[in-house]
C-alpha cells in the first residue's frame, strides 16, 4: 500500500474524528482555520483521496479507516 503524506494522514483522521451532523465543508473549514492549508489546497487534497479510494463521498472507506487509525496511533506515540 502506497505510504500516504502527513496532510493527508491528518485529513483521514479529521474526517474519522468528526462530530456528529459535521459536513465535509466544516472539515476542510476546521483544517484550513489551522494554517494547515488553503481552502484550495484542502479541496485538491478531498480530491485525491476520494481518486484513492480512501474516501467514498464524504465518508471514509475500509482503507482510510486503516490510515486514519494508523495516524492516530503515529501521532500519539510523538
Amino acid at each position: 500500500m502506497e505510504e500516504l503524506d502527513i496532510i493527508k494522514k491528518v485529513f483521514l483522521l479529521a474526517v474519522a474524528k468528526r462530530e456528529e451532523g459535521e459536513t465535509m465543508q466544516d472539515t476542510m473549514e476546521s483544517l484550513v482555520n489551522t494554517g494547515m492549508f488553503d481552502m484550495k489546497e484542502a479541496k485538491q487534497v478531498l480530491a485525491e483521496l476520494r481518486d484513492s479510494k480512501h474516501l467514498i463521498g464524504d465518508n471514509l472507506s475500509m482503507s482510510g479507516v486503516m490510515v486514519a487509525n494508523a495516524a492516530e496511533q503515529e501521532f500519539k506515540l510523538q
